[in-house]
Formats: structure tokens, C-alpha cells, sequence
């Protein structure tokens, strides 16, 4: 394996909730302000995830007096504080950019009320990464 694979690998949050496209969830995120943090929570509908490993972000979207408010994190950041999945939903694209265009219920996505269709849990990818590293005798 590779060194900078090695390092990200390392850097990676253990566990990540497992969400997906069309999933409403809550991203408590970190916010300095002066000499104080406190954490924010970004609720909305996920419309798009990209990169891989430590570089994997969420798309997030939601609505704030009418009008849409998009914004994108970096899901291993030390700044996430949390995420929470509050619903499921069914999407049939890999990106929900066609939400941007509708307005008031047609926004909505039905439930998926069946099992969890991403069965992406980084903690034990990471784990079985770390145990398929070649190990070295000093």
C-alpha cells in the first residue's frame, strides 16, 4: 500500500454514519467564532456525495425562507462534529441537482421504508485495511 493511502487511512474518522443520496439528515458542524466554538446543526436533503476516503464530501441542501441553501462538507473533517440520519429516502440518480428547479412539495422524496441500501460504513473498510497492511519486521 501506498504511503499517502497509509496516511489517510490513519486520519480517517473511524465510524461514519451510513447515508446516501436522497437521505435527510443532520450535520452538527463546528463554528469558531472569535475565541468560542459552538456547534451548528445543517439539516437537510443529501443531493449529491463525491471523492473517495478522506476526501469524501456530502452535498448538502435545504430550505430557509423560501429559498434553497446548499452547502458542501467534508465528511472526515475534524469540524464534523456529528451526523445523524433522520429519514430515508428512495432517489433513482446518483445526483439530485433536478431539486434545485422544483419548489414546495415536489421537493420531497418518498420514504424508503426497506433495509439501508448503503452498506458504506468506512469503520470496517479502514479496519480491514489496516489488518491487510503488510506488516514489518524491525
Amino acid at each position: 500500500m501506498n504511503i499517502l493511502r497509509q496516511i489517510e487511512i490513519e486520519n480517517m474518522k473511524a465510524s461514519v454514519p451510513d447515508f446516501g443520496i436522497g437521505d435527510t439528515v443532520d450535520v452538527h458542524y463546528q463554528i469558531k467564532e472569535g475565541d468560542k466554538e459552538r456547534i451548528q446543526v445543517f439539516s437537510g436533503t443529501v443531493i449529491a456525495i463525491t471523492g473517495r476516503g478522506i476526501r469524501r464530501t456530502a452535498l448538502i441542501r435545504r430550505l430557509v425562507a423560501g429559498e434553497g441553501v446548499e452547502r458542501r462538507f467534508p465528511i472526515h473533517s475534524p469540524r464534523v462534529a456529528d451526523v445523524r440520519v433522520r429519514g430515508r429516502g428512495k432517489a433513482r440518480r446518483a445526483k439530485l441537482y433536478y431539486l434545485r428547479e422544483l419548489e414546495g412539495k415536489a421537493t420531497r422524496l418518498k420514504p424508503n421504508m426497506g433495509k439501508a441500501r448503503y452498506p458504506r460504513s468506512l469503520k470496517s473498510k479502514a479496519g480491514q485495511a489496516k489488518q491487510d497492511a503488510p506488516k514489518q519486521d524491525s
